[in-house]
């Protein structure tokens, strides 16, 4: 009988340290997420100020004679990046950049660990063709999840890349300096976090709804 109450009041002791630790541990991640929401994007909106943000030679969508140019700094990782990426760069592609009256730059601004090596797989996939950077670039966006080295080369393979070529220029880290580059430049004019966006040097924080980018470009097509 007492062998029992022991083994009984051990188990409980066993479920209560239990519960502790799974407290404690959800404490942490909430108030991991809290000190990291600017850079995840959560926040911001627009900013005054006349940035003059280089394009170095940067993945680009549209003509590059439009009135207006977007410039992102982005991060493969980045959830918010993510929904700005499948769910508002389609209608500003529809309604402005497929139009002339908008190019898209796309330069990176590493948050997250994994982004670093997905983003030199974009430009990789570069070396292949405009075309390319633009599909592998909506793949990583796909499957945030999974940017280890094995799936970016699958990813390749899948869009049907030069995979030898793309295997080798991932393995080199050939472009591990130029994403270095983005990362250097974004914060040289102020970015802090991703999603961040350049709008003729209007500066956008943030994965805004749509309007606030569609009010954004009207204002610099009319200025």
């Amino acid at each position: 009988m007492k062998r029992n109450k022991r083994k009984k009041g051990a188990m409980q002791a066993y479920a209560l340290s239990a519960v502790i630790i799974a407290l404690i541990i959800i404490s942490l991640d909430i108030l991991f997420f809290f000190m990291s929401a600017p850079a995840r994007g959560n926040v911001g909106g627009q900013e005054g100020g006349d940035y003059n943000i280089s394009l170095d030679d940067d993945p680009m969508l549209g003509d590059a004679n439009a009135k207006v140019t977007i410039v992102e700094f982005s991060d493969f990782e980045c959830p918010f990046c993510g929904v700005f990426a499948r769910n508002t760069l389609p209608l500003i592609k529809q309604n402005y950049i497929d139009t002339g009256k908008v190019r898209f730059v796309f330069r990176n601004y590493i948050v997250h660990p994994a982004a670093h090596l997905a983003a030199e797989a974009a430009y990789c996939a570069n070396e292949q063709g405009n075309d390319k950077y633009w599909a592998y670039n909506e793949k990583l966006f796909q499957n945030q999840a999974s940017l280890d080295a094995d799936s970016l080369k699958a990813y390749a393979s899948g869009l049907s890349l030069d995979t030898e070529k793309f295997n080798a220029c991932l393995d080199a880290g050939k472009y591990k300096a130029q994403v270095d580059k983005d990362t250097q430049d974004g914060a040289a004019n102020g970015v802090r976090g991703t999603p961040t966006f350049f709008i003729n040097g209007m500066k956008i924080v943030g994965a805004q709804p749509y309007a606030a980018f569609q009010q954004a470009i009207e204002a610099a097509l009319n200025a």
